[in-house]
């Protein structure tokens, strides 16, 4: 009975380019043609050798907010997450290759204990997700402090050869962006449970009229958007020789972003990562188009909120209504124009 429920809310054509994968696309394509116009410095090997790696990194964090979003939730709890992973994989092994591996046991099994917490208190007990989030984010600050002691610490060598390494021309972080969405993918198309979280996602009451455990996949999605998060804390520590333990601050609306500029809907229900992975490309190399442009970083944060709200207007206002509630105005002001242009009697 519930696998047919699955089945029957997300029925649909296997194979079709969304709204939002072809407008990010688009957009995407413009954006690096105008890049190599306007600024063609941004799209040197120098500027786009640096922008990838980070772009992936966003990538990746945008994918774990797309799963909380899809549940028509947000997770507030992203930079303090993606700082305590890269605090972890630098304060604890401190330069020494040796102890890489059992820090990052730690950071994901944090990482786990968080999204557990998360999905506890709003998949279960039913807190708002944005006071539930914003609290565990200032918890995770807090561990920061206490590990860091507010000291940045050297990445080891092994992991800034694994991360920042390149492999075939291209540098290692895409290629765990790329499985990362693969992996995504999968879970979501073509496995049962990854049909019944989008099913709950669309519509938990219909989803549990049809029998579908809703407030478990809601909270799981809690769990892996905090893995995911680590993940690109991980990789974070692997980029910058020092990271710092703030480092995540620059992923919590970038990471909202993506995900609304990708498509998925604030609402709920299916999830588009290969927008939002492309997403990540755009606002990352939209980022270092600004800044080659020598704005300051308040233009550039402007520009990212900017992105988003357009991203918000393009897939959540009804258009077709704005434009006919326009015509009508207009319609009425010419009537009152030419009643006005009569001759009195």
């Amino acid at each position: 009975m519930a696998q047919t429920g699955a089945a029957t809310l997300s029925k649909g054509p296997r194979f079709q380019i969304s709204k939002g994968l072809m407008t990010v696309l688009v957009s995407t394509i413009v954006l690096f043609v105008l890049c190599a116009v306007i600024a063609p410095t941004s799209v040197s090997a120098g500027p786009l050798g640096s922008m990838v790696p980070f772009a992936s990194i966003l990538a990746i964090a945008g994918l774990g907010q797309m799963l909380v979003i899809q549940q028509a939730g947000i997770d507030l709890s992203v930079p303090g997450a993606v700082s305590l992973a890269a605090v972890i994989a630098t304060a604890i092994p401190d330069g020494d290759n040796s102890k890489l591996v059992p820090a990052l046991f730690i950071a994901f099994a944090a990482a786990l204990g968080t999204g557990i917490l998360n999905g506890f208190l709003i998949g279960f007990l039913k807190l708002n997700p944005i006071i539930a989030t914003l609290g565990t984010n200032a918890l995770l600050y807090g561990f920061v402090m206490l590990i860091s002691q507010g000291i940045p610490r050297s990445t080891t060598p092994l992991l800034m050869e694994v991360v920042s390494g390149i492999s075939f021309g291209i540098p290692n972080s895409v290629f765990f962006a790329l499985a990362t969405l693969l992996l995504i993918i999968l879970l979501l198309r073509r496995s049962v449970a990854g049909r019944r979280f989008e099913a709950i996602g669309a519509s938990p009451a219909t989803a549990a009229t049809s029998g579908l455990r809703v407030r478990t996949h809601q909270a799981s999605a809690y769990v892996w958007a905090q893995l995911l998060y680590c993940l690109a804390g991980v990789l974070i520590a692997g980029v910058i020789s020092e990271p710092n333990g703030f480092m995540g601050e620059a992923y919590l609306l970038p990471s909202v972003a993506v995900v609304v500029l990708g498509g998925t809907s604030l609402l709920g229900g299916r999830g588009l990562p290969t927008a939002t992975v492309l997403a990540a490309v755009f606002l990352s190399q939209l980022d270092q188009f600004v800044l080659a442009l020598g704005v300051s970083f308040a233009v550039r944060t402007l520009v990212q909120a900017a992105a988003l709200a357009i991203g918000v207007a393009i897939y959540t206002v009804d258009w077709s209504r704005v434009r006919a509630v326009l015509n009508r105005l207009l319609s009425t002001n010419s009537r009152g124009q030419n009643q006005a242009s009569l001759p009195s009697a």
